[in-house]
């Protein structure tokens, strides 16, 4: 698992800016927003899932308060059914554990495996809030600059209307 330092020092390598928030730890996306309530941003939520026969795999990112439509999003990567990954599979495929599920957890995913979806709505220009594979802190950081780390770490991404 890719702890703070080494995320920080990869941001550092790459000149991307951030801003850091300590808290206690949280386990859902409301929780993390009380953190982030006075900040100007936009507050993510990120979801692990993956079809029937576990061979696809998709991190998809959402507004913390939007309700993804499964049914949606599966027309969208042509599957008949989705689903949440199991916690086995957060280990196998991104390293961490419930709770900690993030961007930062593609830098775990070695065979490059997990397919990358932004709603529409979310990359609007503000920050965007992210666990750095730690539910004690919260990163904001700018839709350009998660697109410049995604690239360098090589990932490709979609953005799509849910």
């Amino acid at each position: 698992m890719n702890d703070y330092s080494q995320i920080k020092t990869e941001l550092d390598r790459l000149d991307i800016q951030f801003q850091l928030i300590e808290h206690p730890a949280v386990f859902t996306a409301e929780e993390a927003d009380k953190y982030v309530a006075n900040i100007p941003c936009m507050r993510t939520k990120s979801l692990f899932l993956t079809d029937k026969k576990k061979t696809s795999y998709y991190l998809v990112f959402v507004k913390d308060d939007q309700r993804l439509d499964m049914k949606r999003f599966a027309q969208i990567v042509d599957k008949k059914h989705l689903k949440f990954a199991s916690d086995q599979s957060l280990l196998e495929k991104l390293g961490i554990k419930s709770g900690s599920v993030s961007i930062f957890s593609l830098l775990n995913n070695e065979t490059k495996d997990v397919q990358v979806y932004f709603e529409k709505s979310v990359v609007s220009g503000l920050p965007l809030t992210f666990h750095p594979n730690d539910n004690t802190k919260t990163m904001l950081l700018k839709p350009e600059d998660l697109f410049k780390f995604l690239k360098s770490i090589g990932f490709s991404y979609q953005i799509v209307e849910l």
